[in-house]
């Protein structure tokens, strides 16, 4: 389990500065050109300058090594690859959204480095912001001791989710939670400049559409834009709406070899597979990549988020996958060689909830990415999926009254 480690810096004050109130409401912008990273013996700095003063905050994090400064707001679009210049104190740089009204800077570390300073500065001249950020070099365990999120409040811990729908009649409609995996500052799998996240976004709200054209179902998105949405805001949706499934969407990409077909996850302590074990960490660890600490204070998210393993939840979930399955090969969607699997992913532990995790291909693989880029390819799928819950729906409604007799 990836170590989520404890608390360092936090930097929140404005200075005031030259112009309107009108002026300070804009949206600030980087600009490229005066901002840079600087290398200097023992550590480097990292300038950025902005076209006017925001709250902002630093904190570094471990498991890897990063540098994360959030914003409100800053736009990054500016920033090109390398724009910041090179550094071999620094592998990456990538910036985005986090939720509305916060943007996020992160800063992939070579190795263990220390926060000297924060400090920011206000032209006086043009009311531009130059924030400079000192770090220098440390050994492991002290970057350890002082890496973590930032405890201040000014930033919500939960991301922005769509809105929860009005609480449903009793009309027997389901409630389909559709999560589409990763947004914002994680993209996700990135092959060829296309990102998982974009990908499973739309071909979540493909699946809406299919899901309330049948007349059965009523729909929630966890995210409806590319933004970072938590673990936790995810699930709190999922429990709000008062779903009655959960659908989490991804396209993967494998590191070695050739992987293709759809694939159809469920919920088990034990993973069915090692391909499956190693899944379930990589996508939990995505979960950690924009700084959120999902471990909790016994480093198991379950633990924090309620479990799934109650005996009624179990053998809904299997038959939901098993359901899944069959649409797929009646609409003739290509499959993985394993398509069903079982692996202990936190996102499918929503309580008393049926919850699978749909991996709809494989982006690393030829002719896979473009699969998920056709639209005829996606309508087909996601027909398949809104057929097979319709299916599933009729075959838990006779079970559940089964076992009330």
């Amino acid at each position: 389990m990836i170590r989520f480690l404890a608390l360092l810096f936090v930097a929140m004050l404005v200075p005031s500065a030259p112009g309107s109130a009108e002026d300070l409401f804009a949206l600030a912008r980087l600009d490229p050109e005066r901002s840079e990273i600087v290398d200097r013996q023992g550590g480097f700095d990292v300038v950025l300058t902005l076209s006017q003063p925001v709250p902002y905050r630093v904190a570094t994090l471990a498991d890897p090594p990063r540098l994360v400064m959030d914003f409100r707001e800053v736009d990054f679009a500016p920033l090109r690859p390398g724009g910041l210049g090179f550094s071999p104190a620094v592998s990456g740089v990538r910036s985005g959204a986090i939720q509305a009204g916060w943007s996020r800077l992160v800063l992939d570390l070579a190795g263990p480095y220390a926060v000297d300073l924060a400090g920011m500065e206000t032209d006086a001249d043009d009311g531009s912001a130059r924030i400079e950020v000192k770090l220098r070099e440390t050994d492991p365990t002290t970057f350890a001791a002082r890496s973590g999120a930032p405890v201040s409040t000014a930033v919500p811990r939960e991301g922005m989710a769509s809105p929860a729908p009005p609480p449903r009649a009793d009309d027997g409609r389901m409630t389909v939670v559709i999560d589409p995996g990763h947004g914002g500052v994680d993209p996700g799998a990135v092959r060829d400049g296309v990102h998982e996240a974009d990908l499973v976004l739309t071909f979540a709200r493909d699946l809406r559409e299919a899901l309330l054209r049948s007349g059965m179902f009523d729909v929630a998105l966890t995210r409806e834009a590319d933004e970072f949405v938590s673990l936790e805001a995810r699930l709190d949706l999922a429990r709000k709406a008062e779903g009655d499934v959960f659908l989490s969407l991804h396209a993967d990409a494998v590191a070695e070899g050739i992987a293709r077909g759809a694939q159809i996850y469920t919920l088990s302590q034990a993973a069915s597979s090692r391909a499956s074990e190693k899944l379930a960490e990589r996508h939990d660890r995505d979960d950690l990549l924009a700084g959120i600490d999902l471990t909790g204070q016994d480093d198991e998210v379950a633990h924090v988020l309620m479990s799934l393993a109650r005996t009624e939840t179990s053998p809904r979930n299997d038959a939901l996958g098993r359901s899944l399955l069959a649409g797929f090969r009646k609409a003739g969607v290509k499959l993985h060689k394993r398509p069903l699997e079982s692996a202990n992913f936190s996102v499918l532990k929503a309580p008393d909830m049926p919850s699978v995790l749909i991996e709809l291909g494989f982006m690393s693989s030829p002719g896979e990415l473009e699969k998920l880029m056709d639209p005829v390819w996606r309508v087909a799928a996601a027909d398949a999926i809104a057929s097979s819950l319709a299916d599933w729906a009729d075959e838990d409604r006779a079970r559940a009254a089964l076992a009330r007799h």
